[in-house]
């Protein structure tokens, strides 16, 4: 399935949302009316790199037991850990999400989106179409290998700081303190906000 940002909503993912996901769904309606709180960070730097993350959100706006309650604004940022100049710059986001889904049904579901964009992972700070990290869920901390929350690397990021705060300007990550004092903290070369582009938030 091709991802289209024209003619409607839209869900790019390549398969259904699985089977195993629908039923954690079913059996947490009860608590519907307190969902947990999750941040996510987007990247892309291939392909149409802002039409990429609008439709990101878009699938997680459309995935079962997840509402997109914020989105941030674009940033442009130089790759991670390659040589300067060896990839195309990224954009990155921040996506605030309120969801009942428990953090191993909303990681199936960020591969899940990954995985439409045709991500590919054989190279460690390689190149890609589309990330999508949980950079932190509700209070959770834990050191689970699959997935360790909070992100373990989010508070030395200045692209995902910085958009963070500019979306949850007392926002605090887990076990790290205040967004606002790390971002003091690290560097922002090579971060800048795109303030001509915008991702809009699902109706």
């Amino acid at each position: 399935m091709t991802a289209s940002l024209t003619g409607g909503h839209s869900d790019p993912t390549v398969q259904p949302v699985p089977a195993s996901v629908v039923e954690k769904v079913d059996a947490a309606d009860t608590t519907l009316h307190n969902p947990k709180r999750a941040v996510l960070s987007l990247g892309s730097n291939l392909g149409n790199r802002l039409e990429t993350l609008q439709a990101a959100v878009d699938a997680l706006e459309d995935t079962p037991g997840v509402r997109v309650k914020a989105v941030s604004p674009v940033y442009e940022t130089e790759p991670w850990g390659v040589e300067p100049g060896s990839q195309p710059s990224y954009f990155n986001a921040v996506v605030i999400l309120k969801t009942t889904l428990p953090p191993s049904s909303l990681l199936e579901r960020a591969h899940a989106v990954e995985e439409a964009f045709h991500r590919v992972r054989d190279e460690r700070w390689g190149p890609r179409t589309l990330d999508v990290d949980i950079v932190a869920y509700a209070d959770t901390v834990s050191d689970d290998p699959r997935l360790t929350l909070p992100h373990p690397r989010a508070h030395e990021r200045a692209f995902v700081l910085a958009p963070w705060h500019d979306v949850e300007p007392e926002a605090e990550l887990p076990g790290h303190g205040p967004v606002a004092a790390l971002l003091g903290i690290v560097t922002l070369d090579g971060v800048t906000a795109r303030k001509d582009l915008e991702l809009r938030l699902p109706e």
